[in-house]
């Protein structure tokens, strides 16, 4: 078995690319470097430089390494840059991905796992997001990850690929201080971000309908995220595995907004008060996964909580803005 997966050299593909390696699996990664960082692969695992929008590279990529399973992560996830772009989030990630399918179905790859998000709920009024929750994404990014899930399951069809699709929920910390997310766009660096510039975390909307008023959400720690990827890939490759199958990946648990910059504080040692601003258009009050069929079918669990996620994004953070 040989895995490639697009987007390797990012925050969550080298996890994923690590866990993969660690656990045995021959892996290569194909990364546009537009945010990925060579320098968080482990040694060993080669790195091609390109694009999934590249037909003639992923053929030759496919046919050179053997590759026998695919998983995707390569895109663009910034939900307010998706409606600016509306256009280059629909050609790059489903456009990217028809174009990587078309590869696969030619070069008889019979694995794909897709990477996906909880964008693709929308704002359901639930207490648990199950996989059955009807989809409803409220961004350009979302739709296009539920549009991607809808060619992925078609490309399985028509070509007898197994596909898993994965639905992220909040993903934050680090397996190790190199492996962080670097960039700001996420709760747990952009508090890092101010805090650091000396400025009050902000939180944006405090008359939400949850206990303390904030927004709720489900954070997963990135290394969790990978060993689920791990298993989703083993499962792929079992004899008696389905078809096809779109699976929630979170922890099940929700945390406030003020909980968790609360948490921030006592991790950085500062405390200073938050700053309350007006809600952002389309922030749901609560978005918590059920993680139940994660459990079932690919036989994970999240392991590791919150406060481990925030005190290795804090270590990361200070590593790589020293």
């Amino acid at each position: 078995m040989t895995w490639l997966i697009t987007g390797g050299a990012g925050y969550i593909g080298a996890h994923v690319a690590r866990a993969m390696a660690e656990a045995g699996e021959r892996v290569l990664a194909l990364d546009d470097l537009s945010a990925g960082v060579p320098s968080r692969l482990p040694e060993g695992i080669p790195l091609v430089q390109g694009s999934s929008l590249d037909g003639e590279l992923l053929k030759r990529v496919l046919a050179e390494h053997a590759v026998t399973g695919v998983v995707h992560l390569a895109a663009r996830k910034q939900v307010g840059e998706s409606v600016a772009q509306p256009a280059r989030y629909y050609q790059e990630n489903v456009g990217g991905l028809a174009t990587l399918l078309d590869a696969v179905a030619g070069a008889g790859v019979e694995r794909f796992l897709f990477s996906s998000s909880a964008a693709v709920y929308g704002n359901p009024d639930a207490e648990l997001i199950t996989e059955d929750t009807p989809c409803a994404p409220m961004s350009p990014y979302g739709e296009t990850k539920l549009a991607g899930e809808w060619l992925v399951r078609a490309a399985g069809r028509a070509h007898g690929i197994r596909t898993v699709c994965l639905r992220y929920f909040n993903v934050a910390g680090a397996a190790a201080p190199e492996l962080a997310d670097t960039g700001v766009f996420n709760v747990v660096p952009m508090v890092f971000d101010r805090l650091t510039r000396g400025e009050a975390p902000r939180i944006f909307g405090d008359d939400y309908p949850t206990p303390d008023g904030t927004c709720v959400r489900d954070y997963i720690h990135v290394a969790d995220l990978a060993e689920a990827h791990l298993a989703a890939a083993r499962r792929l490759s079992s004899a008696d595995a389905a078809g096809d199958l779109t699976v929630n990946i979170g922890r099940g648990e929700g945390v406030s907004v003020r909980e968790l910059v609360t948490l921030i504080g006592e991790v950085t040692g500062d405390t200073r008060p938050v700053r309350v601003e007006p809600r952002r258009p389309g922030d749901a009050p609560r978005a918590v996964a059920s993680a139940a069929l994660a459990a079932g079918e690919l036989g994970w669990t999240a392991r590791r909580g919150v406060r481990e996620m925030v005190e290795s994004a804090w270590r990361g953070w200070q590593l790589h803005h020293a």
